[in-house]
C-alpha cells in the first residue's frame, strides 16, 4: 500500500478542516466566535503542520525496510536540505519559517479571552517549540518518510513561530476577544 504524497496531506487537511469547522461551531455559542474559531483554527493548522512534515512527499511503500538510517540529527546550521523547494520558491528555510507563523498567531488569540492567557501564551510559544522538536525527532525515527532532522528545521520553525506570536499580538488587540461573547 503507497503512503505519501500531496494528495495525501491535502485529503488529511480538508478532512481535519471539516471536523474542526463543524467544532468551532458549535463551540462559537459558548465561548464566542473569535476564541472558538482560532482554537479550532489552531488545531487544524497543527495538524497540518503535521501533515507537511511527516507525510512523505512522495508515495512510498511502509513494507519496504530502511536501509539507512540517520543515528543523529543534522547539526550543521543550514542543514542538508535542498536551497528549492517544489511548492514555492524561496527555498525550504523560509517554508519552514512560513509554516509556524498561523501557529503562532492563532495560538495568542486563542488564548487572549482568558486573563490567564498572559500564562499561557509563552508557554503555548514554548509548546510550539516542543512540538517542532518532537516533529524532527520523528523525523530521524521514521527513516522511511524519506525526511531529515535537521537542527536549522528547528531553529526556522522556532522563529516561525515567534513572528505570528508578535502578529497574534496585533490581531487579539483589533479583535479583542476578551470583549466577545
Amino acid at each position: 500500500m503507497d503512503i505519501g504524497g500531496t494528495e495525501s496531506m491535502v485529503a488529511g487537511a480538508l478532512l481535519s478542516g471539516l471536523v474542526l469547522a463543524a467544532i468551532a461551531m458549535l463551540a462559537q455559542r459558548r465561548v464566542g466566535w473569535v476564541a472558538a474559531w482560532s482554537w479550532c483554527g489552531l488545531l487544524w493548522w497543527l495538524v497540518v503542520i503535521a501533515l507537511v512534515t511527516l507525510v512523505p512527499l512522495y508515495g512510498i511503500d511502509l513494507a519496504v525496510p530502511a536501509e539507512t538510517r540517520s543515528e543523529t540529527c543534522s547539526l550543521d546550521y543550514g542543514g542538508p536540505a535542498p536551497e528549492g523547494f517544489w511548492i514555492l520558491s524561496g527555498g525550504q528555510r523560509l517554508l519552514n519559517t512560513a509554516l509556524f507563523v498561523p501557529a503562532g498567531a492563532l495560538l495568542v488569540v486563542a488564548v487572549s479571552r482568558w486573563r490567564v492567557g498572559w500564562i499561557a501564551a509563552p508557554l503555548g510559544l514554548i509548546g510550539l517549540a516542543a512540538y517542532s522538536l518532537m516533529i524532527e525527532l520523528v523525523q530521524l525515527e521514521l527513516a522511511r518518510i524519506d525526511r531529515a532532522c535537521d537542527v536549522t528545521d528547528l531553529v526556522d520553525n522556532v522563529t516561525g513561530a515567534v513572528i505570528g506570536f508578535g502578529l497574534g499580538l496585533v490581531v487579539a488587540l483589533v479583535l479583542r476577544p476578551w470583549k466577545r461573547r
